[in-house]
């Protein structure tokens, strides 16, 4: 990169001298390696030669702009200044003369609002002044050219030099320098910005204290402890794929956040590794997710034909055991989203059987019924089966099973409910069948929890 500067400068100090190939090939090379537009570039070298220009052959008031042919190695010096009314410039002479006036008086005076940067307060409408740096007088404008109007722009040719001094060549690396950066903080922030909300692949590089840092190529992404699964071992040179959350522009560049925690992580893997999904037969309509323990995905398909639920699991599992090793064996309950809220709650607290739901329309809540044998599969471990099921159907989840209620917020008695039970502990599907066939994934389908539990009731009988 010193090099490709150290040339660039070489070309700023001998602009006649200029050959197009060296240029264009700098031009290409820094394009790749900074990831930027050869726009971008040429613009750089545009602020850098006009830099030079003003450092070493500059007058007062102009505004120096510069364009610069990459092809032929040329480059041409304007002022360029826009045309106002000669009232304006009047008002300007007479202020600037009362100035001085009380200037030489020994007053002190404040900086004028185009000094401070325009209007005082932000979004504040600036009163129309004269700058002698951006501003041509009507009558000065039609000296230059005869028919020319308020609000036209005048553009007057400049003399280019023959060679830079030393502190002009130095002046124009800096601004190089300055701009190249500035460019390519620029095109990585819209590159980042356009993969927000998008799953993307990434290697984990370092710890600072809590904090994960992410490789993701141009831009080492931050995972804050939120956004981290307890569970989960972010060891140095892992690869993982990593959710989109924020990308926000600082001082020091683009700041990307990413998460392994966020529910949204289920819908853009299940989008990935299921076609039914990405081709928009099967929708995904709810997610809910404890990360790095459990989720409940709700699918639904207008097609009559396809069954949602088999089509996200796959043939012998394979889709969904995909998507479970991403998450590091993350169980996943797959269920199917009904339109009809009493039956989607039922769905929601499934592999339990439902004996009767009341719904309250005003608070939002459902009251369940089950039996005494189905109380803890419904409540789950930890108070974890109702509390998701709550979380995918918006509804407060009220569960009797002979004496005891169980609130899907009372986590607390949830918890001791369901590991003072002995009637039966609750163990998803894939778990079980797991001690018997490794293939099949850690899933819980509605249909296959009923066969189950009418095997093991007779069973018990």
């Amino acid at each position: 990169m010193r090099l490709v500067l150290f040339e660039l400068v070489n070309f700023i100090n001998i602009i006649k001298l200029f050959m197009s190939s060296p240029i264009i090939q700098a031009i290409k090379q820094i394009c790749e390696e900074k990831n930027i537009k050869q726009e971008a570039v040429i613009e750089t070298l545009e602020a850098a030669l006009a830099a030079a220009f003003r450092k070493d052959f500059g007058v007062k008031n102009q505004n120096v702009k510069v364009e610069f042919n990459p092809e032929t190695g040329e480059s041409r010096v304007f002022d360029i200044k826009t045309v106002v009314a000669d009232e304006l410039a009047e008002k300007y002479e007479k202020e600037k003369e009362e100035r001085e006036k009380r200037i030489s008086e020994g007053e002190v005076l404040e900086e004028r609002r185009e000094e401070r940067g325009g209007a005082e307060n932000e979004g504040e409408e600036e009163e129309l002044r004269f700058n002698p740096k951006l501003n041509l007088s009507l009558g000065e404008a039609r000296t230059i050219k005869a028919d020319a109007e308020i609000d036209e722009v005048i553009k007057t040719e400049l003399e280019v030099p023959g060679a830079f001094g030393r502190m002009a060549a130095q002046t124009a690396k800096q601004v190089i320098i300055q701009k190249l950066r500035e460019a390519e903080r620029d095109s990585l922030f819209d590159e980042f910005k356009g993969k927000e909300a998008d799953l993307i692949p990434g290697i984990i590089q370092r710890w600072e204290g809590r904090l994960v840092l992410i490789d993701l190529g141009h831009v080492t992404a931050l995972m804050p402890p939120e956004e981290q699964i307890d569970k989960e071992k972010y060891t140095p040179g892992a690869r993982l794929k990593f959710y989109v959350k924020e990308v926000t522009m600082t001082t020091k560049g683009p700041q990307v956040i990413v998460s392994r925690a966020h529910p949204e992580i289920l819908r853009k893997l299940f989008t990935f590794e299921i076609p039914e999904v990405s081709n928009g037969v099967v929708e995904i309509k709810g997610i809910a997710r404890e990360a790095g323990s459990r989720s409940k995905v709700a699918v639904f398909t207008k097609d009559e034909n396809i069954d949602p639920i088999g089509s996200c699991i796959g043939q012998r599992g394979a889709r969904i055991q995909s998507i479970i090793n991403e998450l590091g064996g993350e169980k996943v309950d797959i269920i199917e989203w009904n339109d009809d809220l009493t039956k989607l709650i039922a769905n929601s607290l499934s592999p339990a059987k439902i004996s009767e739901i009341k719904l309250n329309e005003e608070e939002k809540a459902a009251y369940i019924t089950v039996k005494p044998d189905q109380l803890s599969l419904a409540i789950g471990r930890g108070g974890q089966n109702v509390r998701l099921a709550a979380k995918l159907t918006g509804w407060k989840i009220n569960i009797q099973g002979g004496e005891e209620i169980i609130k899907s917020d009372d986590v607390e008695k949830a918890e001791e409910v369901s590991s003072e039970s002995d009637i039966l502990k609750e163990e998803p599907v894939a778990e079980k069948k797991d001690k018997e066939e490794d293939s099949v994934p850690k899933v819980i389908v509605r249909k296959e929890e009923e066969k189950k539990e009418e095997d093991e009731g007779g069973a018990t009988k």
